[in-house]
């Protein structure tokens, strides 16, 4: 339980850095010319980069027997990132940014999500992810209200806001170091693993395939926002709707968990998966013009989908996986969205560009359900 509250502290206070700067980074690009198809393809890039790397930062740590010292390298990235993008003046340099800090989370996702699952009671993997994903889901409520109150100082400005995010950054970062190592993780040499996608257990490797289709229904959550500033939400509303969406998935998070553990994770997910498609199609029927308490409603549903499904499905791939590539496993899972999520926001953007803000949220809603079709039927 230590590594776990340690782990959760962390990633607290590295989403405050992270969610102090996302909901406001379309607002940014903007101001600095860039518009929704440069979005997406930093979106795209910065995210599928972080993904990529999540499986063989898994390799590397199931192979050395070590997660620690891949995770505080990962967070140490992330921070410099978030520095870059407060020096950016136009969007070359947000998107140098935007990979550093992505680069980062595909170093670090893989060991410290293995590090969680070890670290967990047996038959409580569920409610292990689901309290860290909570207290990461706090830490970027907290980083909302953090930008809110730095945006109402009459001096500030969202660059202000983006240095002022290194510091909690660097908190979290300092944290790791009283993480420690499993015993069953250290003990032994190096490992020679051997990885094959045809050798995973069958249901893994359903599961992992219907992910990868879901993935495509999954553009960044910038064009949520991107959405909410277009039908004339302010800056300051805008945030408060991302504040909405991280309470209530901060909130859904560890009782999701919990309860995963007592009747299991698929009827979980294929839930999640289908308010997404709700959600998608809500977002893709509402007018040009829109209540501001219409899209509330929205986001409230966005962080019961995500409250349902994140955390969950880290844990049933942890259960899925063979004990000796977790990390790999865990990595190929999030390397397997990654994939998705670059055609998936460049699509998004495309379409938003061409047919209007209605068509992504059409295309990923349709999708969404047929994968949670799919998962219903197949797993």
């Amino acid at each position: 339980m230590r590594n776990i509250i340690v782990l959760g502290l962390a990633s607290l206070l590295t989403d405050v850095s992270s969610e102090m700067v996302y909901p406001l980074l379309p607002l940014f690009l903007s101001s600095l010319g860039s518009g929704p198809a440069i979005l997406g393809f930093i979106e795209g890039a910065a995210e599928s980069t972080a993904s990529l790397l999540k499986v063989f930062s898994g390799y590397w740590s199931d192979r050395l027997r070590r997660r620690k010292p891949l995770t505080i390298a990962g967070y140490a990235a992330s921070t410099l990132g978030k520095l870059l993008l407060a020096l950016a003046g136009g969007w070359p340099l947000v998107l140098a940014g935007r990979l550093a800090d992505r680069f980062g989370k595909g170093v670090r996702t893989a060991p410290r999500d293995a590090l969680i699952a070890e670290s967990a009671r047996e038959g409580a993997r569920g409610s292990a992810f689901g309290l860290h994903r909570a207290m990461d889901t706090t830490g970027a409520a907290l980083g909302v209200l953090a930008a809110l109150a730095l945006l109402s100082i009459s001096s500030a400005d969202i660059r202000t806001v983006i240095f002022f995010s290194v510091i909690p950054a660097l908190c979290g970062g300092l944290l790791l170091f009283f993480v420690r190592e499993p015993r069953h993780t250290l003990a032994g040499q190096a490992l020679r693993v051997r990885f094959r996608f045809a050798h995973l257990p069958l249901p893994l490797r359903k599961f992992l395939l219907v992910a990868f289709l879901f993935s495509i229904a999954n553009s960044s959550n910038t064009f949520l926002l991107l959405r909410a500033g277009s039908a004339g939400i302010s800056v300051s509303h805008v945030l408060l709707l991302y504040l909405l969406y991280n309470l209530t998935y901060a909130a859904i998070s560890y009782p999701a968990g919990r309860l995963s553990d007592r009747i299991g994770r698929k009827q979980l997910l294929v839930t999640g998966y289908v308010v997404y498609s709700g959600v998608y199609i809500g977002f893709g029927l509402l007018p040009e013009i829109a209540s501001g308490w219409l899209f509330a409603a929205l986001f409230a549903l966005y962080g019961i989908y995500s409250g349902l499904t994140e955390g969950i499905e880290k844990a049933l791939v942890a259960d899925l996986a063979p004990s000796d590539q977790r990390a790999t496993a865990i990595g190929l899972h999030a390397t397997i969205l990654g994939i998705g999520l670059l055609p998936a926001s460049l699509i998004a953007g495309q379409l938003w560009t061409i047919f209007g803000p209605s068509a992504p949220f059409a295309f990923g809603g349709c999708m969404a359900a047929l994968a949670a079709v799919l998962l219903a039927a197949f797993l």
